[in-house]
Order: C-alpha cells, then sequence, then structure tokens
C-alpha cells in the first residue's frame, strides 16, 4: 500500500512538472545549447578560411598590405575570445562575441571588394574555392543564427509566460540573452560575396613564390 501511495504522489508530481511547463523548459533549453554549437561550428569554419584566403590574395596583391592586416587581426581579436557555453549566458560577453565576429565579416567583405581589380586573382583557381567556401558559410551562419534566435525566443516566452514562469523561477531557469540585429529583415540575408562586373584593373603582381614567407595568420 506505501509503495502504491509513493508511485501516485510520483505521478502526480510529474504530470504537474509537465502541466507546468518543465518539459518544456528542458527541450528548450536543450535545443538552445544544440544551436549555440552550431553557431560556434560556423563561425569557426570561417575563421579557418581566413590564413588561406589571406595568402592567396597577398601573392596578386601584397602591396594591399592595409586591407590584408585589418582581416588579419580581425580574425586574431576573434580567436581572443573563448566561446564557452556560459559565454552565451553572459549579456556583455555575447555583446562582445557578436561585435568581433561583424568585425571580422566586414573586413573580409572589404578584402573581396579589393580583390575585383586583379582579374588574375579572380581568376585563380584556389580563390575561387576559396569564395565558394566563403559564400557557403556565410549563408550557414545565417541559419544558425535565425535558429538560435528562434530558440531563444521560445525559450524566453516560456520562462516569463504563466504558470510556467513559475516552474522557471522554482528550478532556476533565466531568460538568456541573444544575438542584436539593427535591421530585423537583414538577418535572413547572408552577406554576398560573389563578383561583379570588374572595374578598371590595377597591375597585377606576379603570384608569390610558394617557398616565401606566409602572411601572419593569427
Amino acid at each position: 500500500m506505501r509503495k502504491l501511495m509513493l508511485w501516485l504522489i510520483s505521478l502526480l508530481v510529474v504530470s504537474s512538472l509537465g502541466g507546468c511547463g518543465y518539459n518544456d523548459l528542458q527541450t528548450q533549453d536543450e535545443q538552445i545549447k544544440a544551436g549555440w554549437a552550431e553557431v560556434l561550428n560556423q563561425y569557426q569554419r570561417r575563421a579557418d578560411l581566413v590564413p588561406n584566403l589571406v595568402n592567396v590574395v597577398k601573392g596578386y596583391a601584397a602591396h594591399e598590405k592595409d586591407v590584408l592586416t585589418e582581416v588579419t587581426n580581425a580574425r586574431a581579436r576573434v580567436g581572443q575570445i573563448q566561446a564557452t557555453p556560459e559565454l552565451a549566458n553572459d549579456p556583455q560577453a555575447l555583446q562582445k562575441f557578436q561585435a568581433a565576429q561583424g568585425e571580422l565579416g566586414s573586413a573580409l567583405s572589404r578584402l573581396l571588394v579589393v580583390a575585383e581589380n586583379y582579374p588574375q586573382l579572380k581568376a585563380d583557381g584556389l580563390f575561387r574555392d576559396l569564395q565558394a567556401q566563403l559564400e557557403g558559410t556565410e549563408n550557414r551562419i545565417t541559419v544558425a543564427r535565425n535558429r538560435y534566435i528562434k530558440a531563444v525566443q521560445e525559450y524566453n516566452g516560456t520562462v516569463r509566460k504563466f504558470p510556467s514562469n513559475l516552474t522557471a523561477m522554482v528550478f532556476g531557469y533565466k531568460t538568456k540573452p541573444s544575438f542584436t540585429v539593427e535591421n530585423e529583415k537583414e538577418i535572413s540575408k547572408a552577406p554576398k560575396v560573389e563578383f561583379g562586373a570588374p572595374q578598371a584593373p590595377a597591375p597585377a603582381s606576379p603570384p608569390a613564390s610558394p617557398s616565401g614567407g606566409e602572411y601572419p595568420s593569427q
């Protein structure tokens, strides 16, 4: 009889937790963790493309030192941020992370604009391959960010709404920060990295010798 009572009480507690949003909070929290891991994965994929992209551009446009240095330094600043799961729960740390990634994205865009002036560079097979990889990665970043933002919105809604807010309060679930965008429409569009009509070309320098020193890729 005692075991039966304990079983009934346990069943009642489980049913109550499910009805008060506990299961939803658990599921949504896991979705956020998975979404954040995918965001980090795609940003890392982009960062890994930078050294090769910088070196191939340097082979044809070594005198574009300012742009090349800007990209290299932006990648280094991204690498200095410890992108841990805890970072996603810290509004200030998340803002710094987003700012650093934004700087790298802008620097890469400027590098590709400069590359338009070098027809031989644009015809280089390695450069075209890196360009395609970068475009694909930017698309994946946009998709991952969108999914993460949606997951955080759903979770925060559950944390705030009654009666699940009471469950969240009891078990210590709090609202989470998310990415911010100045223009909500832009979040659904990946940055374009393909080239348009060529401008008046600048004199192209010959490709750097493979034995030459590599450009810093910190």
